[in-house]
């Protein structure tokens, strides 16, 4: 009976949704591992930021393991300084505890701030990059691959939605102490009088939601993993290529609250054993010119009343009539285990000057003037529109580009590798 409920209310989800395109979606009870609904589940698609989460899940096993714990220092290095936006923009040098740092790159986004993560657990980059691959392909992530630790654009870094219900349901059931890492509603950093509010719409205004984490870039469209407990309940669901940061939320949302309805025990498939189906390929969604176009950012604004405020089409959601709780994070203060790239220098390889501009962004063809001007329009949707549901809430910073931006705009920096010195390298913690 409870899982006929289920059904009727995914009906309801798939009636309602606004895109011309079905999006891949998984649905995962944590504690049993079984899949309560999916689409298009292996269907190859880019993460963009939600490949933090695998970059934090390699953080908690780093302290789990005694290597380092929540204070050990994780700090900004050349390579991780010259990531593009979103980001922090500290100088070179900053050190930030291991748990502010997971905080920041949670919620902001930061990607300068997840490299140094990066190198930090990983002691260099590439060193990094083999442990998220050998890690994922552990835990069963079995058609997924990484090539940097924040998720802008790259080739071959791809994953799919039942590959990421698998980590976000590994994550919180192996890491519950963790849980509200995931779960801030917004920072108060060092410097800013406006607090940085989660891109996570579902975060303060959907019942029992409590992460985790939104990606966007231009060939992913928007896409969310996200987490909601009621009654010591955890599910996660993962939405992937939502044509806006609004339309991810509310069918994150209604998958959730469908999920709660259905009893795991009337289901067979664990995310470990659902088959394909005949879904999946080797090739990547790019759904760039269904996002990144002139007429993708009008229609971004017709869920919005003449202030501007998004409008609410799911049930499962309420706007937000309260200012978000900021948690505040610092800089500095790291006192525990020292990081793996302790003691290491960055040397910056030299390169030689390209012929052509094209040179500078990876063979990649030119960026559409159209491109740059919506990511713009982007980050002030998902930065600036959700804070107007608080009317005596602080107005937001002024947009600048997050984690919701196409690397394709950013030209590339030369090589950095960590070259170790052994007069410097601390002989104990210090």
């Amino acid at each position: 009976m409870r899982h006929r409920s289920f059904l009727a209310s995914l009906l309801v989800v798939c009636l309602a949704a606004t895109s011309a395109h079905a999006n891949p979606y998984i649905v995962v009870d944590v504690a049993t591992g079984k899949v309560l609904a999916h689409e298009q589940a292996f269907d190859r698609w880019y993460p963009a930021s939600i490949t933090k989460i695998m970059t934090a899940f390699l953080a908690f096993e780093a302290v789990r393991s005694g290597e380092m714990s929540m204070r050990s220092p994780v700090k900004i290095t050349k390579r991780a300084a010259a990531e593009p936006p979103s980001k922090m923009g500290y100088p070179v040098g900053t050190e930030l505890t291991l748990e502010n740092a997971l905080k920041i790159m949670l919620v902001k986004s930061a990607n300068d701030v997840a490299m140094a993560i990066g190198e930090a657990v990983g002691g260099t980059r590439d060193k990094f990059l083999a442990m998220m691959n050998e890690r994922a392909a552990a835990i069963g992530m079995t058609d997924t691959h990484f090539v940097n630790p924040h998720g802008l654009p790259a080739s071959g870094q791809y994953t799919t939605a039942r590959d990421f219900g698998l980590l976000a349901a590994y994550v919180r059931r192996e890491y519950p102490q963790y849980a509200g890492i995931f779960s801030i509603e917004a920072l108060k950093l060092p410097g800013r009088n406006a607090p940085v509010r989660n891109t996570n719409i579902l975060i303060g205004r959907m019942a029992g939601a409590d992460g985790m984490k939104t990606g966007y870039i231009c060939a992913s469209g928007f896409n969310l993993v996200a987490s909601a407990t009621r009654n010591g309940r955890t599910i996660v669901a993962v939405v992937l290529g939502a044509l806006d940061q609004q339309v991810r939320a509310e069918k994150a949302a209604d998958l959730l609250a469908a999920g709660f309805d259905t009893d795991p025990e009337t289901v067979t498939d664990t995310v470990l054993t659902l088959p394909r189906s005949g879904e999946g390929g080797t090739e990547v969604a790019d759904i760039r010119n269904d996002i990144c176009t002139g007429q993708a950012q009008l229609d971004r604004y017709d869920g919005r009343d003449v202030d501007g405020k998004l409008i609410y089409r799911s049930s499962n959601i309420e706007p937000m009539q309260r200012a978000p709780q900021a948690i505040a994070v610092s800089l500095g203060g790291a006192d525990g285990p020292p990081a793996r790239n302790t003691g290491m220098v960055d040397i910056p390889i030299p390169a030689a000057r390209p012929a052509a501009l094209r040179d500078l962004m990876n063979e990649q063809p030119p960026v559409d003037p159209a491109d740059d001007a919506d990511e713009a329009s982007v980050t002030e949707e998902v930065e600036d529109g959700v804070a107007e549901e608080v009317a005596a809430s602080q107005s937001a910073p002024a947009p600048s580009a997050t984690d919701e931006e196409d690397a394709q705009s950013a030209l590339a920096e030369p090589a950095i590798v960590a070259i170790p010195v052994p007069e410097s390298r601390p002989t104990q913690a210090q």
